[in-house]
C-alpha cells in the first residue's frame, strides 16, 4: 500500500469494506439462507433459484434507470459525495435489517435484499466515478486492480468469522441455531462495511466537477441528452460499452447465482462456504496480477484472457456434478473475476472526460445493469423450462462470445480520445 497515495488507498479501502457485502450477501451466506427459507415454505429448488434471478433483474433494472440521471446530477460540485452517502446508508441499513426478517418469510427477505442491493450497487456507481478524482490515466489500471485485490483480501476476514460462527452452530459447539448464526453474519457485514468506509468519507473529495448553473435537475436532464449524443460520437468508448454489455452480463450472473446453483447440485452449505472463502483468497493475487500484466500487455489483451476463462467456466459448469467439480470451477472464476472487473473500470476511466465522469459512469452502469437483467432472466427461464440449472449457466456462453467479438473491434485508447470525440 506504500506505493499508493493516501487518497488512492482511502478509495481502495472502501472496496475492503464493501466487498464483505459482495461475498456474504450477494454470493454466499444470504443465498443459502434464502434457499433454506424458501424450502421451508415449500418452494421448489428450481423455482426459488428462478425467483432470486427475477429479483436480481428487478433491482438492476431500477438502478439502470436511475444511474445516468443521478450520475448527471452528481457531476456538479459537491454532489458526488452526497449521492454516494445516500446509497451507502441505504445499503448498510437494509443489510442489517436482513438479520431481523422472520426465517419463514422468504418474500420479505427478497424485498429487503432488493433494497440493500440497490444501496450497495448504487454506492458503487459513485465509488467507481471517484477513480478519476484519486488517480491519473497512467496509474488507473493499478489503482483499480489494487481496489479489487483489497476487496478480496478484506472480505475474507468477516467471511471467515461468519463461516466459523455458522459451522460452530451446526456442530452445536456454540448455543446458536444456524439461522441465528447467519443473521449475525448479516450484522457483521454491515458493521465491517461502515468501519472501512470511514477513510473514503474523510480523505476523498470530488476534484473534477461542473459548476452549478440554475436548476441542476433540469440542467442535468439536458446534459444527459447531450451526453447520450456524445457517447455515440466516441467510437472507441461506444464499442467498448457494447462489448462490456455482453461479457459483464455473464460475469455478474455467475457471481450472483453461483451459490444457488451449487445448492441445486446438492452441495452442503459448509462445502459452499469453504469453497467461496478459498475463491476470495485466490482472487486477490490474481486481481493484482491482471493489473500488472495489463501494464505489460495492455488492458484489452487481459480482458480477452478473462473472457476466455469465463467461457471455459460456463462449459465446465454444464457437466459439473461433484464437490471437486465445484472446486475447479470456483478456482477458474477466482483467476479472472477481479481482473476483468478492475480492468473494465480502468479502461473505461481512461476514455471518459474527467469533469463529466459521473455522467459517463452512469452510462457504464446502465450498460452493465441492463446486461445484468438479461443474464439472470436467461438462467431463470431456462432453469424453469428444463428443470435443470446447468442449462441456464451454459447458455451464458453466447454472451461471452458476443462480448469478445465486439471487444476485438475496439481500438486501443489514445489520450486524445479522452478529450476529443471521434
Amino acid at each position: 500500500m506504500k506505493s499508493f497515495t493516501k487518497q488512492e488507498n482511502s478509495w481502495a479501502l472502501y472496496d475492503w469494506g464493501s466487498s464483505a457485502y459482495s461475498i456474504i450477501i450477494t454470493t454466499a451466506v444470504f443465498p443459502i439462507f434464502y434457499k433454506a427459507s424458501a424450502t421451508e415454505a415449500g418452494v421448489s429448488a428450481a423455482d426459488s433459484t428462478a425467483y432470486l434471478g427475477y429479483t436480481i433483474a428487478i433491482f438492476t433494472f431500477i438502478l439502470a434507470m436511475l444511474g445516468p440521471i443521478l450520475g448527471s446530477i452528481a457531476d456538479y460540485r459537491g454532489m458526488k459525495k452526497k449521492f454516494f452517502t445516500f446509497f451507502f446508508v441505504l445499503g448498510v441499513t437494509f443489510t442489517a435489517l436482513l438479520a431481523f426478517v422472520p426465517f419463514d418469510n422468504w418474500l420479505l427477505l427478497l424485498i429487503c435484499y432488493t433494497v440493500a442491493a440497490l444501496g450497495a450497487t448504487g454506492a458503487n456507481v459513485f465509488y467507481d466515478g471517484f477513480i478519476v478524482d484519486v488517480s491519473t490515466d497512467e496509474r488507473m489500471h493499478k489503482v483499480s486492480s489494487h481496489g479489487f485485490a483489497l476487496g478480496y483480501i478484506g472480505s475474507t476476514i468477516p467471511f471467515l468469522i461468519s463461516i466459523a460462527i455458522i459451522i460452530l452452530s451446526q456442530l452445536e459447539i456454540i448455543a446458536l441455531s444456524t439461522t441465528n448464526a447467519s443473521r449475525i453474519a448479516f450484522l457483521i457485514t454491515a458493521i465491517w462495511w461502515i468501519i472501512f468506509s470511514i477513510p473514503m468519507f474523510k480523505n476523498i473529495q470530488q476534484i473534477h466537477f461542473i459548476e452549478r448553473d440554475g436548476n441542476i435537475v433540469l440542467q442535468s436532464f439536458k446534459r444527459l441528452a447531450n451526453t447520450f449524443k456524445e457517447i455515440r460520437q466516441y467510437r472507441t468508448l461506444f464499442l467498448f460499452l457494447l462489448a462490456y454489455f455482453f461479457y459483464i452480463d455473464g460475469v455478474g450472473t455467475i457471481i450472483a447465482m453461483s451459490t444457488a446453483y451449487g445448492t441445486d447440485l446438492g452441495l452442503s452449505s459448509t462445502s459452499l462456504l469453504i469453497i467461496l472463502f478459498a475463491t476470495q483468497v485466490v482472487a486477490a493475487p490474481f486481481a493484482i496480477l491482471f493489473g500488472k500484466l495489463a501494464g505489460k500487455f495492455s488492458e484489452k489483451k487481459m480482458l480477452y484472457v478473462g473472457i476466455i476463462i469465463y467461457i471455459i467456466v460456463c462449459i465446465y459448469a454444464f457437466f459439473m456434478e461433484t464437490v471437486v467439480d465445484f472446486w475447479i470451477l470456483a478456482m477458474l472464476v477466482a483467476t479472472s473475476q477481479g481482473g476483468i472487473q478492475a480492468l473494465s473500470r480502468s479502461y473505461f476511466g481512461k476514455l471518459v472526460p474527467k469533469e463529466k465522469a459521473n455522467e459517463f459512469f452512469g452510462f457504464y452502469n446502465i450498460f452493465g445493469k441492463f446486461a445484468s437483467i438479461m443474464g439472470p432472466l436467461l438462467v431463470a427461464i431456462t432453469a424453469q423450462l428444463t428443470g435443470k440449472s446447468n442449462y441456464g449457466v451454459f447458455s451464458l456462453v453466447i454472451l461471452f462470445i458476443i462480448g469478445i467479438i465486439i471487444l476485438a473491434k475496439v481500438p486501443e485508447p489514445k489520450s486524445s480520445e479522452t478529450v476529443n470525440p471521434i
